[in-house]
């Protein structure tokens, strides 16, 4: 029996009955004593390693009579691999002799802890001290590019296994298959994987399809793991999980159902990451009874799982079963993440219930998450899609860090709410905290843009959005065709248009309306027919557009006939929007009796926009009878709107009937009914003027005055005659004619003829419905003067050019 070493080895108590054993071994094989002693220690020592019992490892280190290469290797990796770095490079530059063993053992720590900086080093000093790296050199350092997507890096690292041949390595390979994939650089990727010779394992075939599946690529993804399954490579717990995820984002449930098969008969259906994958992509396609069951069936409550049900159920509108599903988590007293309470407050942002919410913000509050960016960011969104803006604000101003996320929730809930002037000083603001757009704010204030006809200010939109690089989207082309068609400048829209790749119902939609707006129904026809020949139904809103064009085209026909073929030929109930242009249509084509008919079978009941368009439309053709009935059903649906009554007081007034016009305003007087005054304006020099009749408020109200007293004359030769009807005061007929010459559009537009530059269009805005007689005049300027006018009413636009008007006279 031979004897221990001369020097006494002080173990840990622990490890006295393990090396006993050790001891023992050695006797029976009759191995050398200092041969046989060093390879146990050794092995004791990196058994300690990879358990992660390094205090004890580093004792029986320190009391090792000898230390070979291993013994130095076995504890520079054992301090890189817990992230004791301090302590592995202390032990590294005590290390005698530094193989490529351990100089990967000290880069590998440090990649696994993120710092590329001195990853890097270490590989370059490696080099320069005559080590060369090999493939796990490289393997952990692509896992750092990986991880923090660092393009440029891992570029050098492909560039080194090519110049050292390591590129055909299937290690090396497999890594940079990640790297590219994780970088979005799906090409390279791909490039790389086909040129492999038949050696891809199922690393490499994984690393694959989750690149697909991470890039957006879900059919790709999907082909990759039929293929993989063809050449007869096994799957794995890291493969299932990135095919499921590709099927959950195309909405390929029947896929998903077949790979479900296939992880039940590997042998995977135990797996929490599979299963939690299973429970998304169900989730995602919408078989919630599917998911609910996998859920349920689930050993451990995984709070991902959760989670994607929670998703699941709010992107399916099934808000209820989304806070069931939240209230179950609660009872089973599961930890909460970051993630869990951004989907619940989603189902109060649709759901508008603010106690519950305030409840859920409670609960955020105690659980301690108030101050993750993730959960701040849905509680901005909550309340401003609740309408609750100073809550929202709130919630933004006590946020330390806010990213475009943030900004993008409030911007987009203020813009929501009406609140369009806000949304425009918001992301005024977001511009100034150096926050750059994306996507979604630019779309959501394109659209405050189109509802305020904040033409310059879209404009800069649209410019800094192309001067910023990012690639468009079909938000944002659809938002920016939208605006630039309700600012009247529908040759940019159709351009915008006529540039888009992708388009969908909303896009023809809002040329449609965009069309009928400015006057050119005949064009809303003819892309409506274009859309249906390209296979894009259309919708709900499609047949608002496109009735309203007819309407305003006088192509009652046209009208009737795409009224009827809405719920014969596309399922699509009319509703009041519907009907209320059918009403237009009629009454503007004189049509009054088949208004009135069509009126009575309404299957619904007629709403206040329905009166309003009989009453506008008996206000043309005369029809006093039939206004009254229109009238005293609004007075009724909307008492305290001023419009019905001044309609039917222009009626009496054009039909002289002055002691009814004195009744309707007395009715208005005693119920605190007052008028909106007419007003006009217009943008020159980014700065707002605003007119309303007969105003001499003005700063240049003496200038004004004197063009209009330029115009009228000229215009009058060219064929102009005031139509006193229109004037509403009870004068003589020189006085009447003076009160419609200082008419808001007027003024608006004899300060528009002093300020504009030749050549550009005049652009002006009306609150109420342009009258007859200033209609008339503005054909004429724009002859008389050549100049391009765009009058927005509260109706449509009405582009004058060599005087005609392109409504046609018929608005």
């Amino acid at each position: 029996m031979f004897k221990s070493n001369s020097r006494i080895l002080k173990f840990p108590h622990k490890l006295t009955f393990w090396y006993r054993n050790v001891q023992s071994a050695c006797f029976v094989r009759k191995v050398p004593n200092f041969v046989q002693e060093k390879l146990n220690l050794n092995r004791v020592l990196n058994d300690l390693s990879k358990s992660g019992r390094i205090y004890e490892a580093r004792q029986l280190f320190d009391e090792m009579p000898e230390r070979d290469e291993f013994s130095w290797n076995t504890m520079v990796a054992a301090y890189a691999n817990s992230g004791r770095l301090t302590e592995a490079r202390k032990l590294f530059g005590q290390v005698p002799v530094k193989s490529s063993i351990t100089w990967n053992s000290l880069i590998s720590g440090c990649c696994q802890c993120g710092l590329e900086i001195e990853a890097f080093e270490l590989f370059w000093e490696m080099q320069f001290q005559g080590r060369k790296p090999n493939q796990y050199t490289m393997g952990s350092l692509l896992r750092l590019c990986s991880l923090l997507t660092m393009l440029r890096r891992g570029q050098q690292i492909h560039g080194y296994a090519v110049r050292t041949q390591f590129d055909l390595n299937v290690y090396v390979v497999t890594g940079l298959v990640d790297m590219y994939a994780k970088c979005m650089c799906i090409l390279e990727a791909e490039y790389l994987f086909n040129m492999m010779p038949e050696s891809k394992n199922h690393v490499m075939w994984s690393a694959m399809v989750a690149g697909y599946s991470q890039n957006g690529n879900g059919y790709k993804a999907i082909e990759c793991f039929r293929d993989m399954r063809t050449e007869g490579v096994e799957c794995n717990q890291f493969t299932f999980p990135s095919v499921l995820t590709a099927c959950a984002a195309v909405v390929a449930c029947s896929f998903g159902v077949q790979v479900h098969g296939c992880i039940v008969r590997s042998g995977f259906e135990a797996n929490v990451y599979v299963k939690s994958a299973l429970v998304d992509m169900y989730a995602k396609c919408s078989d919630l009874n599917s998911a609910r069951m996998i859920l349920e069936n689930m050993e451990v409550d995984d709070v991902v799982s959760w989670n994607s049900m929670i998703v699941g159920s709010v992107r399916q509108g099934c808000e209820e079963e989304a806070l069931s599903v939240f209230q179950k988590m609660h009872e089973r007293d599961m930890r909460m993440d970051e993630f869990t309470y951004p989907s619940v407050l989603n189902c109060f942002a649709s759901m508008k219930d603010m106690r519950n919410a305030r409840s859920i913000h409670c609960l955020i509050i105690k659980t301690g998450f108030e101050d993750y960016k993730l959960v701040n960011n849905a509680l901005v969104d909550m309340y401003a899609k609740q309408g609750s803006s100073d809550c929202a604000m709130q919630v933004f101003n006590h946020m330390p860090d806010k990213d475009v996320v943030t900004w993008t929730s409030l911007v987009t809930g203020y813009s929501c709410n009406g609140s369009y002037e806000e949304a425009l000083k918001l992301f005024c603001g977001m511009q100034t905290a150096g926050i750059y757009p994306d996507h979604v704010i630019v779309a959501s204030i394109l659209s405050s843009c189109a509802e305020l006809t904040a033409l310059e200010f879209g404009q800069q939109v649209h410019a800094n959005f192309i001067k910023s690089g990012l690639h468009s989207s079909l938000s944002v082309d659809n938002s920016l065709l939208s605006m630039y068609a309700k600012c009247g400048c529908i040759e940019d829209a159709r351009q915008v248009f006529d540039s888009m790749q992708v388009r969908n119902v909303i896009t023809w939609t809002a040329l449609i309306v965009g069309y009928a707006q400015n006057g050119k129904g005949r064009d809303s026809i003819q892309i409506y027919d274009e859309m249906i020949a390209g296979g894009t139904k259309p919708d709900y809103v499609t047949f608002i557009g496109l009735l309203f064009a007819c309407s305003h085209a006088g192509l009652s026909e046209s009208g009737c006939s795409y009224f009827e073929s809405m719920d014969k030929v596309y399922g699509i109930k009319p509703g009041p929007e519907h009907y209320a242009c059918m009403i237009d249509l009629l009454g503007r084509s004189g049509k009054l009796a088949e208004a009135e008919k069509l009126l009575n079978q309404m299957v619904l009941q007629p709403d206040a926009a329905i009166w309003k368009s009989l009453l506008a439309a008996c206000r043309v053709h005369g029809n006093l009878e039939l206004a009254v009935r229109a009238a005293k059903n609004l007075f009724e649906l909307e008492p305290m709107n001023a419009v019905p009554y001044i309609l039917l007081s222009n009626m009496y007034s054009a039909a002289n009937k002055w002691e009814d016009v004195a009744k309707i305003r007395r009715l208005m007087k005693s119920r605190g009914i007052s008028k909106e005054p007419g007003c006009s304006w217009m943008e020159t020099n980014s700065r707002v003027h605003t007119f309303m009749s007969e105003d001499r408020s003005h700063p240049k109200a003496a200038e004004i005055y004197a063009k209009i007293d330029e115009i009228i004359p000229l215009i009058k030769e060219a064929g102009y005659a005031p139509d006193i009807s229109f004037a509403l005061h009870d004068t003589d007929e020189k006085g009447k004619e003076l009160s419609l010459a200082y008419h808001s559009e007027k003024l608006a537009l004899a300060f528009a003829l002093l300020t504009v530059p030749p050549g550009a269009p005049i652009r002006i805005f009306k609150n109420l419905r342009v009258c007859g007689d200033c209609h008339t005049a503005m054909k004429y300027t724009s002859r008389v003067f050549q100049r391009h006018i765009i009058l927005r009413d509260s109706n449509c636009f009405h582009h004058f050019r060599e005087g005609k008007c392109s409504c046609g006279d018929y608005w």
